[in-house]
């Protein structure tokens, strides 16, 4: 039979019922001259109907909706780096002004050899026009103004890339460099990550892979923010399994309000498969497991009790759904039911133990708690008997 541990308050309520139920039947015996078992004080509910869940939970790793690392595409000396280290900054933002001035002097260059081959250009077609130029001294003008041209937006683009920004709006990691620094062509000068919406990377079973399609809901949370949990969706299944573990890999995009998720933490991932609104429940410490069998003690109306072997479905947090075996309404022992036998008397006493409808933990169909109160446990079912 299984142990439990109770709370030093109700161990001593119980033991001075059962101190004054010993007494009472200590006189009984004394006047009629025999000795009968006294009623046993236990704590006892109701049995509840209410919504119950079937989740599937994993534990997964989150990562910046969009992440990159910011490197030089040029060699060049660092000027400034006016951003802030883990600091929001703007699509558009300048993270480093790197020396422009071999870029801008070969701009100018390229800008004046331009203008010239195109005056050439002009006036060697106005010859050709009035029948005063070869076709090829035409042809050769153009192909030297298309060159010009040429050199002139490769000097340009080299100018650009003295400036380097943001791509996207994002937090700035820490600078990898200072003002000063020569920095060749790949050199990192910082991170950054957007992280109003993250990426939740988590692996699921194959039988789930039915049940956990893209579009389907999901709750995440964390232990950092008990109690906060944020809703999003599957995006990505990875049509390839993993071959030693039969399970894919699956990604779902998550709002991130506050920025309190961050790229790297665990996180705990919860997904509802199915609901129903009627289950029939039993607070989990009332159930115990002996030769096989999963029972219940069953307190009658003249405060007999009775062993009942049940079938279980959905474990919950404080509850377990019951499928056969109990009635609604129907109370049963959830505390003092170690030293109970088929048959004998109790004095019952109304728990105050979870498993009430709305109680923190209890059976559910809304969003999961930070830290748990599912039916599974990182894929895995926990139906059938307390251990």
């Amino acid at each position: 039979m299984t142990r439990f541990e109770f709370p030093r308050g109700r161990v001593r309520a119980l033991t001075l019922l059962a101190a004054a139920s010993l007494a009472a039947a200590g006189c009984q015996g004394k006047a009629g001259g025999g000795f009968s078992m006294p009623p046993m004080p236990v704590e006892t509910a109701a049995v509840k109907i209410q919504a119950v869940s079937d989740r599937f939970e994993a534990v997964g790793t989150i990562e910046a909706g969009e992440a990159i690392t910011v490197v030089s595409e040029i060699d060049a000396v660092v000027e400034a780096l006016p951003f802030r280290e883990g600091q929001p900054i703007g699509v558009g933002g300048l993270i480093a002004q790197l020396d422009d001035e071999t870029a801008k002097a070969e701009t100018h260059r390229a800008e004046a050899l331009r203008d010239q081959s195109r005056v050439t250009y002009e006036r060697v077609k106005a010859l050709f026009d009035e029948r005063a130029a070869a076709p090829q001294d035409l042809d050769d003008a153009a192909a030297a103004l298309k060159v010009a041209e040429a050199n002139l937006t490769l000097a340009q683009e080299r100018l650009k890339k003295t400036r380097v920004t943001a791509p996207f709006a994002g937090l700035a990691g820490s600078k990898r460099v200072s003002p000063g620094a020569y920095l060749r062509a790949g050199s990192v000068i910082t991170d950054l990550a957007y992280v109003r919406e993250i990426k939740v990377t988590f692996s699921a079973p194959e039988r789930y892979l039915g049940s956990l399609q893209r579009g389907r809901q999901v709750f995440v949370s964390t232990a950092a923010f008990p109690g906060h949990a944020v809703q999003g969706r599957i995006d990505v299944v990875n049509p390839v399994l993993n071959e030693a573990t039969r399970a894919a890999d699956i990604i779902a995009r998550v709002p991130n309000p506050g920025g309190r998720f961050r790229p790297g933490m665990s996180a705990d991932v919860s997904v509802i498969l199915s609901q129903r609104a009627q289950a029939m429940t039993v607070p989990s410490e009332a159930v115990f497991s002996e030769g096989g069998q999963t029972l219940v003690y069953v307190v009658k109306p003249d405060s007999s009790v009775e062993r009942t072997a049940l079938t279980l479905g959905t474990r919950q947090q404080n509850v377990v759904e019951v499928l056969s075996g109990l009635t609604a309404g129907a109370r049963i022992v959830t505390a003092g039911h170690q030293k109970l036998f088929p048959g004998a008397k109790v004095i019952p006493i109304e728990s105050g133990a979870g498993g009430a409808p709305g109680a923190p933990g209890a059976a559910g169909g809304g969003a999961p708690a930070a830290g748990g109160g599912a039916a599974e446990s990182k894929g895995e079912s926990k139906s059938g008997e307390k251990k």
